[in-house]
C-alpha cells in the first residue's frame, strides 16, 4: 500500500522534487490525505520518503503565507525564550462525551514522564511532571514559552461538544477536570516557535477543506509558528527515543523538518515498522 500511494502521488512529480535530501518538501495535502504518513511511502527502490527528502506540512497555502508574519510571536516577531517539558500530569477521571454521566479514567504515562526528564536535560531546564503540571500552571507558563513539549495523553473527542474536536490531559485543579481543549488553546497568546504534542492522534481532528480543525491548527492559530503532531496512537519507548534524537538533531540542523527526518532514520534503524516512527509531521514554519 505505500508504494502504491508512491506511484499515484510521489512518482508523477518525482523529477521535479529537490535532489539534496535536506531540502524541504512543502506537503498540502487535501482531505484524507492529511492522514497519510508520507514518510513512509516507499519508491521502486524500497526507500521510504524520508530517506530522501524533507517533508513539512502546511495545512493551506493560506496558512502558509501567514505563518511567518504572524502578530502572536514574541518582540520583534521572535519567539519566547522559556522552555515548557510537562510529562506525565495527574490523570482524573475525565467525561469524554458531554452529553453522558460517564466517566474516564486515563492511565497514568510512566514513560512520558521519563521522557520528559530527558527532554528538558536537553534542554537545560526543569520539566513539569506530576503533580505540579496542572493546567493553570501548565497554561501560566506556556504563554512565554519559545519551546512547548507535552508528553501526556492526547484525546480526540470533542469533549465539550463546541464543535472542535480535540484536547490534551493536564493536572486538574479546583473544579476544572485538567483537559486543555482546541477551544482553550485557541483563546491563548503564545509565542512559541515549537510546540511539540509527544501524545497520541493529536495531529487528527475534523477535516474540512482548510485542513484539519484540531490541536495543531488551534495551536497555530494561538501564535505558534510550528507544531510536531502525531496520526495516530504512538508506542512510549520508541517515542521517547524519537523525541530525544529529535531535539539533539535540533541543536545541530537548520530546521525543525530536518530534525524530525534525521530522528525519523535513526529510530527506524532500530524499530523498522512505520507503525513506530512514520507518525510524526511537522505543521507550519521549517526555521
Amino acid at each position: 500500500m505505500l508504494a502504491l500511494f508512491y506511484r499515484l502521488l510521489i512518482a508523477p512529480v518525482a523529477d521535479a522534487l529537490p535532489t539534496a535530501p535536506e531540502a524541504s518538501v512543502v506537503l498540502i495535502p487535501q482531505g484524507p490525505l492529511f492522514l497519510l504518513p508520507f514518510a513512509a511511502l516507499r519508491d521502486p527502490a524500497g526507500r521510504a520518503l524520508v530517506e530522501t527528502h524533507t517533508l513539512l506540512v502546511a495545512p493551506s497555502i493560506q496558512m502558509l503565507g501567514l505563518l511567518g508574519t504572524h502578530p502572536n510571536a514574541g518582540p520583534g516577531g521572535n519567539p519566547g525564550s522559556n522552555v515548557l517539558v510537562v510529562g506525565n500530569p495527574p490523570m482524573s477521571p475525565i467525561r469524554l462525551d458531554p452529553t453522558s454521566g460517564d466517566l474516564v479514567q486515563l492511565p497514568q504515562l510512566p514513560g512520558a514522564e521519563r521522557e520528559a526528564v530527558a527532554v528538558a536535560e536537553l534542554l537545560r531546564t526543569k520539566p513539569l511532571t506530576g503533580a505540579v503540571a496542572s493546567k493553570d500552571a501548565v497554561v501560566r507558563t506556556m504563554r512565554e514559552a519559545g519551546v512547548i513539549h507535552l508528553a501526556t495523553h492526547g484525546i480526540l473527542e470533542d469533549v465539550r461538544g463546541q464543535g472542535m474536536p480535540g484536547a490534551l490531559a493536564l493536572g486538574a485543579f479546583g473544579t476544572d477536570d485538567g483537559l486543555l481543549t482546541t477551544s482553550d488553546i485557541m483563546e491563548l497568546r503564545l509565542q512559541a516557535g515549537l510546540v511539540v504534542l509527544s501524545a497520541c492522534d493529536t495531529g487528527l481532528g475534523r477535516i474540512s477543506g482548510d485542513g484539519v480543525l484540531g490541536l495543531s491548527r488551534a495551536f497555530i492559530a494561538a501564535g505558534a509558528q510550528s507544531v510536531l503532531v502525531s496520526l495516530w496512537s504512538v508506542p512510549d519507548q520508541p517515542t521517547a527515543e524519537l523525541m530525544v534524537a529529535f531535539y539533539r538533531a535540533l541543536q545541530h540542523t537548520p530546521g525543525k523538518a530536518q530534525a524530525l527526518r534525521q530522528a525519523m532514520l535513526e529510530t527506524s534503524a532500530r524499530y523498522p515498522d512505520p507503525l513506530v516512527w512514520a507518525g510524526f509531521i511537522v505543521v507550519g514554519e521549517n526555521k
